[in-house]
């Protein structure tokens, strides 16, 4: 055996000891880490969460400033025939028909996009994870009536509802309710949980009948106690990858929403958390894609780029929380 070969094998045992010291936790960040995609994902959505944070330190403008005779000025990179205004410095994306910084406002909107991001994502999680669980361990009754409500829930179509609900209560006192913010979060919310409630309902229904569960409840543990300390964790894994995967459509439905003209109303106050939202972004500048195409283009370019970080996310910790994979890095 050759000195190289027999390194080989001893850095091979070293890691095999290391791998063998760290706990479940440990092992899936060695394995989220170690991808790439996942890795990148990140990045990005730190990258945007830090600028929803700072938006109103970071923006070079004021994103609500009227700049009188500077409608649809380009950037300064881009040049088009199609327009007799040069490009002004000072806005390097340009501005929209009111002669407002285009950039500023991409920056506020991406405060929308994160919000609506994680927040209904949370409301989703506790309630699918609360019927859920009282589905699959109680049973019986509780589990058929449960179930029958979700069925009922996830056959309507989700897209139809958000327009129904956001259409019919926009003008009431919850749809003014922070620009209509919180009757946005309550219709992405209402109808999300369901798929949540039918994982969590599924691990239930697997883990319960468990040996350490059935000696838990010969030592009379109490039923929350098992539910919240030893099945919830070990059903934490598709759950979190549930959540990674479900974003992205909540960012791409509220960019719709504000696409058709019925979702986040505009503000005109500059001190207002909300100011305005890709999606009412994307409507502004479709009238003025030829002329000014980057109102339109830079916030579904962030939309994009927002969406695919969180599912090269989704993918990383699929992989990395799944028991198989344990070892094979």
């Amino acid at each position: 055996m050759s000195e190289t070969e027999a390194e080989k094998k001893q850095k091979i045992a070293d890691l095999d000891v290391y791998r063998a010291g760290r706990s479940l936790g440990q092992e899936a960040w060695y394995r989220l880490i170690r991808n790439k995609a996942a890795v990148v994902g990140m990045f990005i959505i730190a990258f945007f969460v830090l600028l929803a944070i700072f938006a109103s330190v970071i923006v070079p403008e004021n994103p609500l400033q009227i700049n009188a005779g500077k409608r649809f000025l380009p950037p300064p990179f881009y040049t088009t025939g199609l327009t007799k205004t040069q490009p002004d410095p000072r806005f390097l994306l340009g501005t929209d028909s009111l002669g407002r910084d285009v950039l500023s406002r991409v920056i506020y909107g991406s405060r929308v996009s994160m919000v609506v991001g994680f927040i209904p994502t949370t409301i989703i999680l506790v309630m699918g994870t609360m019927i859920g669980m009282i589905a699959g361990y109680i049973g019986g009754r509780w589990d058929n009536i449960l179930m029958r409500i979700t069925d009922v829930i996830y056959a309507f179509p989700d897209l139809l509802f958000f327009i129904i609900v956001m259409v019919a209560l926009r003008d009431s006192f919850i749809g003014q309710l922070m620009n209509g913010m919180i009757l946005l979060f309550a219709a992405l919310a209402i109808v999300n949980w369901v798929g949540v409630a039918r994982l969590i309902r599924g691990q239930v229904l697997s883990i319960k009948e468990k040996e350490y569960i059935e000696a838990a409840r010969c030592i009379g543990v109490k039923d929350v106690r098992i539910m919240t300390r030893h099945i919830l964790p070990n059903s934490l894994g598709p759950l979190i990858v549930s959540a990674a995967f479900s974003i992205p459509g909540l960012i791409i439905t509220e960019a719709i929403l504000g696409y058709l003209g019925i979702g986040l109303r505009p503000s005109t106050d500059p001190a207002a958390f909300f100011i305005t939202s890709w999606g009412v972004l994307m409507l502004d500048g479709q009238s003025a894609i030829n002329s000014q195409p980057f109102i339109l283009l830079s916030p579904a370019v962030c939309v994009a780029l927002v969406v695919l970080a969180f599912t090269f996310l989704g993918d990383g910790l699929r992989d990395a929380l799944d028991p198989r994979m344990r070892g094979t890095q």
